[in-house]
């Protein structure tokens, strides 16, 4: 491009341009191309005045021959306006873009398909895991013994990983890592965008109907067929949510998208009542949910941005920073995946089609001073503890007391008296492999699991 230079008076060299890249300034272009549009159009008024100017215009071409005519004024009077404008419209287009990407941050996207499809109804099995699967062994037997025309499998892992012949045991996982990941933290909303990315994916079959959020150190407690049949037959989704007024974790900044009547929780420590006896233990956020509500989770562009925002763990305590800790503490304390789903289907009014339970049993550590120090963690069963007796005594819990509502939840389905869980967490490897023994998920070769190291 040739720059075009007019000057009134004595000459004045031009200081050199500074070059930029990126966004343009509508007020920079706007005022330069002005200034130079008004010095164009005196000097093409007093062209066509017969005004001879005094040196007042000169114009130098690359060659530096020097030449002038007021057509050409007229024309870079015009070329000048366009570039105006065009600079304009790239500001509006880029304040556009900019705005969107600041609300679809967040924003899921997934395909529309049919709600119609052939054969049985499925349950998609939504495995959110650090990289591999180390109890796919048990989980392998579990969907062998089950109807493949049933279920699906879709695991989130670790941006990179691949599940193949030499990541897993099980050829049930093959492939099924979905593609769109992202890296997640414990106690952050990325937790959250990970569980909704699980959820699209498996939308995008419209036979799967049922939608199973498990992790990496869940067993089954019963088999394939068992586990189908409770699920299917319920119209309603699990998810463990209640109301507790004492809970400190809602941020006043959440108002007014997110009331304070609104706020749910969804893991705390309950009861299991017998008779006059209570024993304590904890609910967790493992969910089970329909279709319509899994649409819900997915579509949400609203109070996933709030709690990005406002809900935010607190750092634990560190001895090595001394009285740093108290300032800490001062900090507001949340975290997002114990309250995201329960709040978000409160907003749409849909607690009335929950069973405000989860499926997933989950036994956590109740030792203050590891409390203090690390927080509360689930306890990881072991072979020596995961006897018989103790996935009987699992399997025997029929109901759930809330504390804060002074509410028992009985578990039943369709008004039927059933066991509470479906599924357990954490199992170590040895755990795991006790229950093979036992044929809890069903009936195996154990020389099937061990000849075939990942």
């Amino acid at each position: 491009m040739m720059w075009v230079h007019v000057y009134f008076g004595e000459a004045v060299p031009r200081p050199p341009l500074k070059s930029f890249t990126g966004h343009v300034g509508v007020a920079d272009v706007s005022t330069q191309a002005a200034m130079a549009m008004v010095v164009m159009v005196v000097v093409a008024t007093a062209s066509a005045r017969g005004v001879p100017p005094k040196r007042r215009h000169v114009i130098t071409s690359t060659n530096g021959s020097r030449f002038f005519s007021w057509k050409l004024l007229i024309l870079l009077c015009v070329s000048l306006s366009c570039l105006v404008v065009l600079a304009s419209l790239f500001s509006l287009h880029s304040s556009y873009l900019s705005n969107a990407d600041s609300s679809n941050h967040f924003k899921v996207t997934r395909s529309t398909v049919s709600r119609t499809f052939h054969g049985p109804p499925k349950i998609a099995f939504l495995f959110l895991v650090r990289q591999n699967i180390p109890l796919d062994f048990l989980w392998h037997v579990f969907f062998k013994n089950g109807n493949v025309a049933k279920f699906s499998i879709y695991v989130h892992s670790a941006p990179g990983f691949v599940l193949d012949e030499s990541t897993t045991r099980s050829s049930f996982f093959y492939g099924t890592q979905i593609s769109n990941v992202i890296q997640v933290s414990w106690g952050e909303s990325s937790m959250i965008q990970a569980e909704r990315l699980l959820l699209a994916a498996a939308l995008d079959d419209p036979a799967n109907q049922r939608f199973v959020l498990l992790s990496d150190s869940c067993v089954p407690l019963y088999n394939f067929s068992y586990v189908y049949n409770y699920v299917m037959v319920s119209q309603r989704s699990f998810v463990d949510s209640f109301l507790d007024v004492k809970d400190g974790r809602y941020n006043p900044k959440m108002s007014p998208k997110i009331p304070r009547e609104k706020w749910r929780k969804g893991s705390q420590i309950n009861g299991l009542k017998r008779g006059k006896e209570m024993s304590c233990f904890p609910l967790e956020l493992w969910f089970t949910v329909v279709r319509s509500h899994a649409e819900v989770i997915v579509d949400d562009d609203v109070i996933f941005p709030v709690f990005n925002k406002h809900c935010k763990r607190r750092p634990p305590i560190d001895n090595r920073k001394g009285k740093l800790n108290l300032k800490i503490q001062k900090q507001h304390n949340c975290i997002p995946d114990e309250h995201y789903v329960q709040t978000l289907l409160a907003m749409h009014g849909l607690e009335g089609q929950l069973e405000r339970r989860t499926l997933t049993y989950t036994l956590w550590n109740q030792s203050t001073t590891k409390m203090e120090n690390k927080g509360w963690h689930p306890i990881t069963f072991s072979y020596a503890n995961a006897s018989p007796q103790r996935i009987k005594e699992m399997k025997s819990i029929n109901n759930v007391y809330y504390e804060t509502e002074f509410r028992t939840e009985w578990c039943r389905v369709n008004s039927t008296s059933v066991p509470c869980f479906l599924f357990a967490r954490k199992f170590s490897k040895g755990a795991a492999m006790r229950l093979l023994s036992d044929e809890v998920v069903g009936h195996f070769q154990i020389s099937a699991v061990l000849d075939t190291p990942p």
